[in-house]
């Protein structure tokens, strides 16, 4: 009986040790904002990872018809594909799909385009998942 009472125990402990550890090491939410010649712009990306994610971005100057995203980790030759981002309200605009392939550093682009014409605003991103 004791011997299962320390096994128990032993594995309560091994799971607290892993649910820690594992909360230690998520991705840390991002928040970036940049402006450009003819936009501004706030990125959340609330768990930067690999895998399906959702971006907002909200265009907080200039007037912003569409957005995309896109990903380039330039130290190891890597790319994505643009995630066209739907508008939820003037100036708010939401991307979800597959951005990160790996680990590492990323530049995030958002391509605005709106009355101003088009320009490209990049963040950078750190992906630890």
């Amino acid at each position: 009986m004791r011997r299962r009472a320390l096994i128990a125990a032993a594995l309560v402990a091994a799971a607290v040790v892993i649910f820690v550890v594992g909360r230690g090491t998520a991705a840390e939410p991002l928040r970036a904002s940049v402006a450009g010649a003819r936009y501004a712009a706030t990125v959340v990306i609330a768990r930067p990872t690999t895998g399906p994610i959702t971006v907002e971005v909200g265009v907080t100057s200039g007037d912003a018809y569409t957005v995309a995203v896109s990903a380039v980790m330039t130290g190891m030759g890597h790319a994505t594909s643009e995630l066209s981002a739907r508008a939820t309200a003037p100036g708010r605009f939401v991307a979800e799909g597959e951005l990160f392939l790996m680990s590492g550093a990323w530049e995030v682009s958002l391509r605005v385009n709106g009355a101003a014409g088009e320009e490209t605003l990049v963040v950078n991103a750190l992906v630890t998942d």
